[in-house]
């Protein structure tokens, strides 16, 4: 998942300092992010999780992967509005946390709903488009958690950010999965995708001005090239 890459260098050996007010955020976060593992376990223990337990927590742990995948990609443009820089440190552990409620809703519909039948599996897979628009979702999410390191960051160069622009692809799908599962009382979904859409287009601009960037810093090549050719 994404991380900071606008962090200054750090002298060797130097303290780390943090940006004030940013610890406190993080405890917030990862409180209200692990808010539904703990809320499982304690249900789990106390007989909480209603009749049908399995269906239960394939809800909880497949909401909490979408809401904490939306609010991942809310990171950058509230950067942007504020001007708070620091936010941009939550956006890693953020996708990781969302990584980590797909790999629970995964396995939990693999192991304890279909018994680990590789024949079921395929077969739900292949043939009930919901599990396949989940699936692939969940599979996209995969590089993006392998390679949300800053070792992998300067392996991949340019690449990683093209890399990690699947995370859009991954959040329409798993929200068309929700809404596709529910079929009747669709709002949520429809709400998610809203929500969607809307922090895709206010990275519109940032998107169009990178682009006109590139294409003016290409041109200015050209015109050097074909100076030099004139020259020679």
């Amino acid at each position: 998942m994404p991380v900071d890459t606008t962090s200054a260098p750090r002298t060797p050996g130097a303290p780390r300092s943090r940006p004030p007010g940013i610890l406190p955020l993080k405890v917030v976060m990862w409180v209200a992010a692990l808010g539904p593992a703990i809320w499982m376990g304690q249900a789990a223990l106390t007989g909480g999780l209603g009749v049908n337990p399995i269906e239960e927590l394939t809800h909880t742990t497949g909401m909490a992967a979408l809401v904490i995948l939306l609010v991942t990609l809310a990171v950058t443009p509230l950067r942007s509005l504020t001007g708070w820089n620091p936010l941009i440190q939550l956006r890693r552990p953020l996708g990781l946390f969302a990584f980590f409620y797909a790999l629970l809703h995964f396995s939990i519909w693999m192991v304890l709903d279909l018994g680990f039948r590789l024949e079921w599996i395929w077969e739900d897979i292949v043939e009930r488009p919901y599990i396949t628009a989940g699936f692939v979702a969940f599979v996209l999410m995969i590089p993006l958690a392998v390679t949300s390191t800053r070792g992998w960051i300067r392996r991949l160069g340019k690449r990683w950010t093209l890399l990690h622009r699947l995370v859009y692809v991954s959040a329409a799908l798993g929200i068309l999965h929700f809404y596709w599962r529910v079929k009747a009382d669709a709002w949520l979904p429809v709400a998610m995708a809203g929500v969607l859409l809307l922090l895709l287009a206010v990275r519109i601009p940032g998107w169009r001005a990178a682009w006109l960037r590139k294409r003016e810093r290409r041109g200015k090549r050209g015109r050097e090239a074909g100076a030099a050719v004139q020259a020679d």
